[in-house]
């Protein structure tokens, strides 16, 4: 049967923790943790991005995730907390699930860009 991206998202939502800006925060200061943003290059100009974060587009995660793909990012590791946000944390959630599936354990959805800025996150531009 196929699945409905309500489906979609119950599963990832289940399969991966929302945390709120200021646990993304202290997992960053810990260190050995990797912030990546899944959205769009267009969204990104117009508001820049966490600081320190990896951009790699939603379209683009499996690719740059697996390390058998030639087109691996080597900042993904899967002994890594992975901290995944989007525009408003969907994206992000289905990205985290997809992570999960290809054998990362942490992964953490923060949700919307927004949240962050508006919770006083470092924001640095695109680029």
């Amino acid at each position: 049967m196929a699945l409905t991206l309500k489906q979609m998202m119950e599963a990832a939502n289940a399969a991966v923790p929302k945390i709120t800006p200021a646990q993304a925060r202290e997992m960053i200061g810990k260190g050995n943790a990797l912030v990546v943003d899944v959205r769009d290059a267009p969204e990104l100009e117009k508001s820049g991005k966490v600081a320190g974060a990896v951009h790699v587009s939603r379209g683009m995660l499996e690719f740059r995730a697996d390390p058998e793909s030639p087109s691996h990012d080597r900042n993904f590791a899967k002994d890594k907390n992975v901290v995944v946000y989007c525009g408003s944390g969907g994206r992000a959630a289905l990205a985290g699930k997809l992570l999960k599936d290809m054998g990362y354990q942490h992964v953490y959805n923060l949700g919307g860009f927004k949240d962050w800025a508006e919770s006083g996150g470092a924001i640095e531009e695109a680029g």
